[in-house]
């Protein structure tokens, strides 16, 4: 975990946000000071896109799905023809439309895709 501070404007105006890396489950301190939560997963690691599925449904569990604006994340950095793709966007689009008030990006840290978006 780590913890980290960005100024963005959105629509002319300034913001401040406070971003704090959590690893593991959310608990109820978290859920109830959270504004909104970014899921990150592998697109090459079914493991780590069910592990996202039972973290959103823990922090539901805890705070109203609706009370909190969430992003999925999904990282392509290490996709190649000895480690490829296993999450296909179908599925990760499914379930961000499961989880409501949910964005959904892919990124590529090493090609800069959707990094600054």
């Amino acid at each position: 975990g780590g913890q980290f501070k960005r100024e963005v404007t959105v629509d002319g105006q300034s913001h401040l946000l406070l971003i704090r890396e959590e690893s593991g489950a959310p608990d109820a301190q978290f859920a109830s000071w959270a504004d909104a939560v970014i899921f990150v997963f592998s697109l090459e690691s079914e493991s780590s896109f069910e592990e996202v599925t039972q973290l959103h449904e823990l922090l539901s569990g805890l705070r109203g799905a609706g009370d909190v604006a969430l992003a999925l994340v999904g990282t392509q950095d290490k996709i190649s023809s000895s480690s490829p793709r296993v999450v296909e966007d179908a599925r990760a689009r499914a379930l961000c439309g499961d989880m409501r008030r949910c964005l959904y990006y892919e990124t590529c840290a090493t090609y800069g895709l959707n990094v600054e978006r």
